[in-house]
């Protein structure tokens, strides 16, 4: 038994082998990988040649790691001073510093630099000296080429216990079949020795009774014999002739029986061929291996796909022998027939370990998918169906559904997936005033519909994507959106607008035309205002302060302020108490503004006509304040406690044009 060892990056493989060809095959695996890793590092050395002084070439964070794990460095080299007197004692691998090099405490330099041979070479050494973006640069790839490296010494690990197990589980097998073997002829020796010792009894018991047979037949003989002498031997004649007759008659009896003298038993015992077709299938079985029972194929894990791959795993509850598997996968429709007709063609990927990539599949797409399990023998059932999911599509960002304001953003967006998704992750990463974007990237997770409210910081940019998330992990992310919080951004709610109104292509200019439409254009439903010319903006649910301007020109009637979203549609602006605006009425002799809540206004006279007003809310103050934009005069305040969240409205009672300009900063002037 052998044993390796490497360190990558502060972890320890430790592989154990026998001497077999597949074993010292994966050595020489390991030692080449070993040798990659080392010429890896001498490539680094050469180019981060630093005089004395001690270069950590990893971030920050990974200098305050736990120190615990220092025992796990293990030290590599020790080079000897060049030429110039450099020396660059130990080079070091572990925890999360990737590469350090300390200065040999017997070789300090010099404070002038002449001892150590660097007075001639000083200023050439420091033109060539790499830049700390080479060397980040260097880190950078030497860190993907090591962790590329623990990959493939992670799959040759799995490779090297698999090769294990399967040896392990051939030489139980072996034990097993010699078991029953030696089993098995002990108990067929047992049944012989049984039927031979019955045998032997048998012809023990007969050949006793055929010696009982022929001791009586003597007896009786030899009986004869002497009455037959005696007779003969009698002097009375009388007696003799009297006599013999029968004995005669008996001797004639005697001599006409046919005497058998042969042995009622064989001497031989039957010696048949003994049955051992059992033990010969059990000895020929271990050679051939039976065929594998059905795999179990896992439940997907998490980020476990992309959005046209899946990682499939599966094992086996059993001691089987496999050559190789084959995974089956066809997607799931939805309106599959239930007998089966007309589903999908199904795909086949053959493989030797227990997990597989299946690529070129569609993005949030069901799959169904089955393994079966293949040796010499004959092929596996096939293992219970699984469905796993691909990656969902990124989401689309609906730009006229977000808004926001100083402290925060809406963020809506629509799936762009059939299937059902789990949940969304929200990024966000701040933009300089110079444009550059920040490396950090904040995450909101576990959105589970389609809008998301972002808290924020005030006047800043920032750059704001979704991610669609289910079980098979992220997908890609939607569309950059650019938010600013330098003020209240909100776009206007076609689906409220009255028929006669059409909205211009950016979304912020309302137009009210004075030709007649169609009564098919008329079509109106439970969200459209139907008496007053009208539409309400999308104000982010935030309370707090809130500022947005209105440009119109003068011979416009219009109103303009806030709702609540469930004000009357078949009221005026203005007429009901779910309302507040400011309206302007134009005569042929002056210009007149009303301030209408609950149909009611107070008695006001403005004498400049504000072609640009602006609107102020501030939820915590209780207020609404109209302002002329242009002089940055004030006009009205509504005082109200608002109980719900308000939208603005905008209303052309007369022929023209309207305006909105949002996302701008509030004048100091609306802080009244």
């Amino acid at each position: 038994m052998c044993s390796i060892f490497i360190m990558v990056e502060g972890s320890t493989l430790q592989l154990s082998y026998q001497h077999s060809p597949e074993k010292v095959a994966l050595y020489g695996l390991l030692t080449e990988l070993q040798k990659v890793h080392f010429k890896s590092i001498e490539s680094f050395m050469d180019l981060t040649e630093i005089r004395g002084l001690r270069l950590d070439v990893i971030s920050e964070e990974g200098e305050h790691q736990d120190l615990s794990r220092g025992s796990t460095t293990m030290e590599m080299f020790n080079l000897a001073s060049d030429r110039a007197g450099r020396t660059l004692q130990r080079f070091s691998v572990g925890t999360n510093e990737s590469f350090r090099f300390e200065p040999c405490e017997d070789n300090s330099p010099s404070p002038t630099g002449a001892a150590d041979g660097y007075g001639d070479d000083d200023e050439v050494f420091k033109k060539g000296e790499p830049e700390v973006s080479d060397i980040v640069s260097i880190r950078n790839r030497l860190q993907g080429k090591v962790a590329e490296m623990e990959n493939f010494a992670g799959h040759l690990e799995e490779i090297f216990l698999t090769v294990e197990e399967n040896f392990g589980r051939q030489e139980q097998l072996l034990e097993q079949h010699y078991n029953d073997v030696l089993q098995t002829l002990s108990q067929r020796y047992d049944e012989r020795a049984s039927e031979l010792e019955e045998e032997k009894k048998s012809k023990l018991e007969s050949l006793y009774s055929q010696l009982l047979a022929c001791g009586q037949a003597l007896g009786n003989s030899k009986e004869l014999i002497e009455t037959a002498q005696e007779t003969y031997r009698s002097q009375d004649k009388r007696l003799f002739l009297k006599t013999v007759m029968p004995i005669i008659k008996r001797f004639e009896t005697f001599v006409k029986e046919d005497v058998d003298l042969t042995l009622s038993t064989s001497l031989e015992f039957n010696t048949p061929l003994a049955d051992l077709s059992d033990v010969t299938t059990m000895m020929e079985s271990i050679n051939i291996i039976p065929a594998p029972s059905a795999p179990v194929i896992n439940p997907q894990m998490p980020n476990s796909a992309t959005q046209t791959t899946l990682h499939v795993r599966w094992s086996l509850f059993s001691d089987d022998t496999v050559e190789f598997y084959e995974l089956y996968y066809r997607p799931v429709l939805e309106d599959m027939p239930a007998d089966g007709t007309g589903a999908p063609h199904e795909s086949r990927v053959k493989v030797k370990e227990t997990h597989c990539t299946v690529m070129d599949l569609l993005p949030n797409a069901q799959y169904e998918l089955w393994v079966t399990a293949t040796n010499t023998t004959g092929i596996s059932p096939a293992s219970e169906k699984a469905l796993y999911v691909t990656v969902p599509s990124p989401p689309v960002i609906k730009q006229r559904g977000c808004s926001s304001c100083p402290e925060a953003a809406l963020i809506r967006w629509e799936s762009g997936n059939t299937n059902p998704v789990d949940s969304y992750t929200v990024e966000l990463r701040e933009m300089g005033s110079d444009g550059t974007e920040s490396s950090i990237t904040e995450s909101i997770v576990a959105v589970p519909t389609c809008q998301c409210l972002i808290q924020l910081q005030t006047s800043r940019r920032y750059l704001i994507s979704v991610r669609a998330v289910n079980v098979g992990g992220p997908s890609e992310k939607s569309e950059v959106v650019t938010v600013s919080t330098t003020g209240t951004f909100f776009h206007l709610l076609e689906d409220t607008a009255h028929p006669c109104l059409s909205i211009s292509e950016d979304g912020f200019t309302i137009f009210y035309g004075d030709e007649e439409l169609p009564i098919s254009a008329l079509a109106l439903d439970d969200n459209t205002f139907t008496r007053c010319v009208a539409i309400l903006g999308d104000l982010i649910p935030v309370r707090g302060r809130h500022y947005w301007e209105v440009e119109v020109d003068d011979e416009t009637e219009f109103r303009i302020g806030v709702a609540y979203e469930d004000t009357e549609r078949n009221s005026y602006l203005g007429a009901n108490s779910s309302s507040w605006c400011m309206k302007h009425i134009r005569s042929p002799t002056r210009h007149k503004y009303e301030f209408l809540h609950n149909g009611q206004s107070p008695d006001l006279r403005i004498t400049v006509y504000p072609a640009r007003i602006g609107v102020a809310l501030d939820y915590d103050g209780g207020t609404l304040s109209f302002f002329n934009a242009n002089l940055g005069q004030h006009l009205h305040t509504f005082h109200c406690h608002f109980q719900n969240y308000v939208h603005p409205c905008f209303s052309l009672d007369s022929p023209g044009a309207l305006t909105v300009h949002n996302g701008i900063q509030a004048p100091e002037y609306t802080l009244i």
